[in-house]
């Protein structure tokens, strides 16, 4: 079974990361849940990050915000993909997160979606989780027709409101 985990820098970060568990869970992906911080709980973010493949993880999603050094912190301590997820701040609305996130050193790759995107995240999990376990993928064509269907019929809809 597909394996995934969701880490927050802080347990604030649940309602941003809520939605990326929900779309694994949707997809049927197992997901671990921990929160761990890249600057008050270092030793932590190591070890759970050198331990990810012993314990089945196959992708990483790191919320963070403000200085957001979660996912280069984690993708430092692991060969599997990361996927960073910026939290909007008081500060710069999450700018701040987004640019620690995707502004990443040369051999330190992390993916990265916008500000509180977690439902992308969760997608990009699985999409990334799909090259392995072909009925991701299958359920990713599905998931992706019937948001055409929705968009087709809200067309429909609003064609008719408008009398054109």
């Amino acid at each position: 079974m597909a394996k995934a985990a969701v880490i927050m820098g802080s347990i604030s970060d649940l309602d941003v990361v809520r939605p990326a568990i929900d779309v694994l869970r949707k997809f049927g992906v197992e997901v671990e849940a921990r929160v761990i911080s890249a600057h008050r709980t270092p030793d932590d973010a190591h070890a759970y990050a050198a331990a990810a493949i012993d314990n089945g993880i196959e992708v990483l999603i790191c919320a963070a915000g403000k200085a957001a050094h979660l996912g280069g912190v984690i993708a430092a301590f692991t060969p599997l993909p990361v996927i960073g997820l910026p939290v909007k701040s008081s500060m710069m609305d999450g700018l701040d997160s987004l640019l620690s996130m995707v502004q990443m050193p040369a051999g330190i790759p992390v993916a990265c979606v916008g500000v509180n995107g977690g439902q992308n995240a969760g997608l990009l999990a699985v999409q990334i989780l799909a090259v392995k376990y072909p009925h991701l993928a299958e359920q990713l064509k599905q998931y992706k027709a019937e948001l055409a269907t929705k968009i087709r019929l809200d067309d429909e809809k609003l064609q008719k409101e408008l009398g054109l």
